[in-house]
């Protein structure tokens, strides 16, 4: 079945390249000019990813980001930022606002379609996985959820895409400590080009999330070593 791609970009021109490269790798273009026609293609249909540009009349897309990735319909989308914007500090804000990956202009249609393509591959494979439990963890890899059980009672946990295949990692990998590197090559993918610096940003987004339910501590800090998921807390 063809992926549907969604693409939120204000440039006719380049709104029509996209489309037209989408195509020729076998996607299906879903096009919006702005955030509110965006919405309103996800209330029609939940496209399978979206292309996201940075710079776009009304909301930004790091505003669009941040609020999809609070809405219980586009959680789960995975995001990929197409942005003139090369520096450090703007990519690690789009990573932080949600993003999953980012594509710096100009781009060619096949670095783009690789992207894409590594991407989907990656939210196959969550959607492959088995549940888990560590502690009072739980991830029901059916359903595709998290929960912490509290007093009896299991207590949903959104997550985005990639906090939640960084969790299920740790879950299944426990007590082991992993560089920056072992984690960007099994959770990322090595084929993959993303900084290490992208993984302290994901450590950052999924602590914040399990603070609410003081499971944060679970994600340790192994200083000049990397980072592990542990019980003894």
């Amino acid at each position: 079945m063809q992926k549907h791609i969604l693409i939120v970009e204000d440039e006719p021109a380049i709104r029509d390249m996209l489309a037209f490269a989408l195509r020729k790798g076998d996607f299906v273009p879903i096009c919006a000019a702005d955030g509110r026609q965006a919405q309103e293609c996800i209330a029609e249909r939940v496209p399978d990813l979206i292309l996201l540009d940075w710079m776009l009349p009304g909301s930004s897309g790091l505003e669009l980001a941040r609020r999809w990735r609070r809405d219980a319909t586009s959680r789960a989308i995975p995001i990929i930022m197409l942005t003139a914007r090369g520096e450090e500090n703007d990519r690690v804000g789009g990573l932080e606002a949600g993003v999953d990956d980012y594509v710096v202009k100009p781009f060619s249609a096949r670095e783009l379609l690789a992207r894409i393509r590594a991407v989907l591959r990656r939210s196959r494979e969550d959607d492959e996985d088995g549940s888990v439990q560590v502690g009072a963890l739980r991830i029901d890899g059916a359903a595709h959820r998290v929960f912490a059980d509290e007093a009896g009672t299991a207590q949903p946990i959104p997550m985005g895409p990639t906090e939640y295949r960084l969790l299920h990692f740790f879950m299944t990998h426990p007590e082991r400590v992993y560089t920056r590197t072992q984690l960007l090559d099994h959770v990322w993918g090595g084929s993959v080009y993303v900084e290490e610096r992208t993984v302290d940003v994901h450590i950052r987004r999924l602590r914040k999330t399990l603070e609410p339910h003081r499971l944060d501590a679970m994600v340790q800090t192994v200083r000049g070593a990397g980072y592990r998921f542990s019980t003894a807390v």
